[in-house]
């Protein structure tokens, strides 16, 4: 079985003749998306390739049936791009939040909450207020009543016996002020 197509220089002379203004049309109806009125262009112009019979209408000009041909293209993609689920890039998936396992925390906060009772009053004092309440060192040293520079000595010394106290955390304040900070609301309650 032969199928019939349009003459090459026919079609040429087609897109030369009347592609600029499709395409302009065609832009219009895709919201200013040159792909996709690019990709609707091509589409029409295959159309015009697959039936030569339109090139024998009554009318003068080719337009009319090009431009309802792309037209008609373009409302079913439309219909398709608004029939399947949004698509979602990478962007938005990486700046989706992630659930957090709350049992890797809670344990986390049993943890830091036992390391911290081994400490000294004077000591768990300081971390309370610095990590817990998240005071400055100057508003724990006046809700204390010591001096700035105690608090600073106090605040590291707890921090390394903490570190030596906490297995499997690293020694960095960092490291332990997260999971300071997961137990602050265990302690709080």
């Amino acid at each position: 079985m032969t199928t019939t197509t349009t003459d090459e220089r026919a079609l040429a002379d087609l897109q030369r003749e009347h592609g600029p203004a499709l395409f302009h049309f065609l832009l219009g109806l895709t919201f200013g998306d040159r792909q996709r009125a690019e990709d609707l262009l091509q589409e029409t112009l295959v159309r015009a390739w697959q039936h030569p019979e339109a090139f024998d209408s009554p009318y003068e000009s080719m337009r009319p049936w090009l431009f309802t041909v792309g037209r008609r293209l373009a409302i079913d993609a439309r219909r398709s791009r608004l029939a399947r689920p949004a698509e979602v890039g990478d962007a938005v998936l990486e700046g989706a939040p992630c659930e957090q396992d709350t049992a890797e925390s809670a344990v986390a906060a049993l943890d830091v909450r036992e390391a911290v009772r081994t400490l000294s009053p004077e000591h768990r004092a300081v971390l309370v207020q610095i990590y817990f309440r998240g005071l400055s060192v100057g508003e724990t040293a006046q809700v204390l009543g010591i001096p700035a520079g105690t608090v600073k000595s106090r605040s590291y010394y707890a921090l390394r016996l903490l570190s030596r106290s906490l297995p499997g955390y690293s020694s960095r304040s960092s490291s332990l002020s997260s999971a300071s900070s997961a137990a602050a609301s265990a302690t709080a309650t």
